[in-house]
């Protein structure tokens, strides 16, 4: 059972409700506010696992706590989900480049909400990759022991940039990642990487992965993500 402590920050009283009663059903360890003012208070005291933020609150609002919170060391590393009522993209890319780790469009359902917070955790869980860690995926094998990536049983070239962007996509398949999430996961101080250079990696992936290439998919106005497909 999931002993988790989830700071929800929702100023809707009924989805707070609903969010509060789904997670401490499911066993997660619960404290919920109402406001962006209140949410740095207890960040301040208590210790959390999650926070579940929405972006439209009174006064400091999800955005500028998401913000504060990636400022702070001691917080910094706290996973944030932020909950949107609008689902503009402009809300979505503001709150991924601001260091959330994920995001979800209201109405919402609970079980959904809980998989993608056990996703999130998950990953906060399992920390950096192991260095022989072996990722497979419909045929698709990415060794990071020996650097190695084959698909079908055919070793793949591809650079190095290459290997750490197909790395980063495929270790969290369903994921939207950015791309200055993109760039400062692979930045290197010899190579400048922009937004241009990503895509160019991106197209070159596709084209070298083959049948393969479909599972790296183009998230508009947002960045890539990839997909595990059948």
């Amino acid at each position: 059972m999931a002993h988790e402590n989830i700071l929800v920050v929702e100023d809707d009283e009924d989805i707070q409700i609903l969010i509060r009663h789904n997670l401490v059903k499911d066993g997660f360890n619960v404290t919920a506010v109402a406001s962006g003012e209140d949410a740095l208070k207890k960040l301040r005291t208590e210790m959390f696992d999650c926070i579940l933020l929405d972006i439209m609150l009174p006064g400091i609002d999800g955005l500028e706590v998401c913000k504060m919170a990636k400022k702070n060391p001691k917080i910094q590393n706290i996973p944030i989900i932020m909950l949107t009522a609008k689902g503009e993209e402009t809300d979505i890319v503001a709150g991924l480049e601001l260091g959330a780790e994920d995001y979800i469009v209201k109405p919402f359902s609970p079980r959904v909400l809980i998989a993608r917070m056990r996703t999130v955790l998950r990953r906060k869980n399992r920390g950096n990759h192991d260095s022989t860690e072996v990722i497979s995926i419909n045929n698709l094998e990415i060794d990071t022991g020996r650097h190695s990536v084959t698909f079908n049983g055919v070793r793949l070239d591809l650079t190095h940039m290459e290997f750490q962007v197909l790395h980063l996509l495929a270790g969290q398949p369903g994921y939207v990642f950015t791309r200055n999430m993109v760039i400062e996961s692979v930045r290197d101080d010899n190579y400048p990487v922009t937004d241009r250079s990503v895509d160019v990696v991106i197209v070159g992936l596709r084209r070298k992965l083959g049948d393969a290439g479909s599972m790296i998919e183009t998230v508009r106005g947002v960045g890539y993500k990839f997909t595990e497909q059948e």
